[in-house]
């Protein structure tokens, strides 16, 4: 099985303005009972769309099918529940550009192979504009460059060079790593005395 690199995000763009959004919000704990992750997505932003009454960002048809959330300082705060990354890349985001993460969203986002990007302020808040006013635009986020490119220029963001590493040559997939092992992973296991004894119990 080959190992799923992640070179480039491309696609419309969808903003939602606000700093310190939590998992909380991303994902309501109610929908945190579910068996496997296949709904979550449907429940993304719940509370926050329901008080919106259809004027939130997700329910914006301008912004129907973007592959790109743009957002504000500190997303992803508050618990660490793995929900939140889900139920974002369930609803079609393959990719978060802001001004900062926060660090366990972030590294749950990478086990996904989703992509979070940050830039400075000033460029952050261009993207934005430039999005809100023409929400079509292509925007495409490089990670082999760390550049974002929208109708608003180019810019350098930043990817942590890790994260960066662990997207571009696959091994963010654990389970794809695993799979791709799983010769070596026989052999070590045929060779372990205590492998056969409890197969055989």
């Amino acid at each position: 099985m080959a190992r799923s690199s992640i070179d480039t995000v491309t696609g419309r763009a969808c903003v939602l303005r606000g700093d310190d959004i939590d998992t909380d919000r991303i994902i309501p704990a109610r929908f945190m009972k579910v068996v496997s992750f296949d709904s979550v997505g449907e429940h993304a932003f719940e509370d926050d769309r329901l008080a919106a009454k259809g004027n939130h960002p997700l329910d914006d048809d301008r912004y129907a099918g973007a592959r790109i959330l743009v957002v504000g300082k500190n997303f992803g705060c508050g618990s660490s529940r793995e929900h939140a990354p889900q139920a974002l890349m369930r609803f079609g985001f393959d990719a978060f550009i802001g001004a900062s993460f926060a660090e366990i969203f972030a590294g749950n986002c990478t086990a996904l192979g989703l992509v979070c990007a940050t830039l400075p302020e000033s460029d952050l808040e261009a993207l934005m504009g430039s999005v809100e006013l023409d929400p079509e635009q292509e925007v495409a986020l490089d990670v082999t460059a760390r550049t974002v490119r929208s109708r608003a220029g180019t810019v350098a963001c930043e990817i942590p060079d890790g994260t960066r590493q662990q997207l571009l040559e696959g091994t963010w997939d654990a389970t794809g790593m695993l799979l791709e092992g799983a010769d070596d992973v026989a052999r070590t296991a045929e060779s372990l005395p205590y492998v056969g004894g409890f197969a055989g119990s």
